[in-house]
């Protein structure tokens, strides 16, 4: 499947800005199951030549600064990606033979993904975390089978709800209240897998959506999602399934496959599968938490009561040019 995303971001200033620095996560990545065909990203007013970079977690980045006064800036990404479907859940060891392997011991190999085991800014490790999970995590019981188990139970506890909550809301607020958003739902399945001891990282993308039967989809209706991958180490009679097709750049990384593989799950959507919850997933970037993928973020001089409207497409390339605009913009103060 191929799907187009347009991302557009605006911020009007009032007073003007003097001068800004921004950082973007708005490059798709090339993962297993994922391609991106084309690429670029279009900013107003002029900017000082950027810089294109990986982080340290493989994401692309781009840094930008704006050194003429301005009262508006426009961030436009325009990707066009290929996907395929995801493979089915492999067997997996048991979750409490994971938890044992990356626990530190003197000589043992280091895994790089032992890193997603710790708190993170926006992820703490908290008992009320592991409580929540406990139940589903029994002992022997496969890890994929589990993370499965928690993503439903997420799923079905907690109340999808715009607006409760805000960008900086505690992932253990947003659990008390059992309501949040998708960020909130892949902060709180981190938090519970990283509290009983397993790696979890944070996935930023989007989503192709469906418009309510009867209506046409929209442009500007979509919007950015999250979910979360869960890491399966290859331990000692653990083996794989060969990735389908022949896209080299679509195959597990030398340096990944061996060591283990990142399995994805997304409790707001209940869906699930290895290299994608559904093929109508699109990868953006990949971090401990929200905090490190944010789609756009900077520092001003000067300016003041800035507005924030961001507007997401998700659609197959065909269908753009028939599609209407939508009025369901986000905005926000910023």
């Amino acid at each position: 499947m191929q799907l187009r995303i347009i991302h557009q971001t605006r911020y009007d200033y009032s007073p003007p800005v003097v001068m800004a620095q921004h950082l973007a996560h708005l490059t798709p990545l090339n993962v297993p199951g994922q391609t991106v065909l084309a690429h670029r990203l279009e900013v107003s007013p002029d900017t000082v030549t950027p810089l294109h970079t990986p982080d340290a977690f493989g994401n692309q980045r781009c840094f930008f600064t704006v050194q003429t006064p301005h009262a508006h800036l426009s961030v436009t990404a325009d990707s066009l990606v290929s996907t395929t479907p995801p493979r089915p859940l492999p067997d997996s060891p048991a979750w409490d033979d994971v938890r044992k392997h990356l626990t530190y011991r003197a000589g043992a190999v280091y895994d790089p993904a032992i890193e997603f085991t710790f708190a993170s800014p926006f992820v703490p490790r908290s008992t009320l975390f592991a409580d929540f999970a406990d139940a589903l995590f029994s002992p022997g019981e496969p890890l994929l089978e589990c993370a499965q188990a928690l993503m439903t139970h997420i799923h079905t506890s907690m109340t999808y709800e715009g607006g409760s909550t805000a960008i900086d809301t505690p992932a253990l607020d947003a659990l008390a209240q059992r309501k949040g958003v998708c960020q909130d739902f892949a902060h709180i399945m981190i938090g519970c897998l990283r509290s009983l001891g397993l790696p979890a990282r944070y996935v930023s993308g989007y989503m192709l959506t469906q418009p309510p039967p009867g209506k046409p989809r929209l442009i500007g209706a979509d919007a950015s999602h999250a979910w979360v991958q869960v890491y399966c180490p290859t331990l000692p009679g653990t083996t794989w399934p060969a990735w389908p097709g022949s896209d080299t750049d679509s195959q597990p990384s030398a340096s990944e496959a061996p060591a283990g593989i990142w399995v994805d799950f997304d409790p707001t959507n209940n869906y699930c599968g290895w290299g994608r919850p559904t093929q109508d997933y699109v990868t953006l970037a990949i971090g401990r938490d929200f905090g490190d993928v944010s789609p756009l973020r900077g520092v001003i001089q000067g300016g003041g009561n800035p507005m924030l409207t961001v507007s997401v497409t998700v659609a197959p390339p065909a269908e753009l040019p028939t599609l209407s605009v939508s009025c369901a913009a986000h905005h926000s103060s910023a």
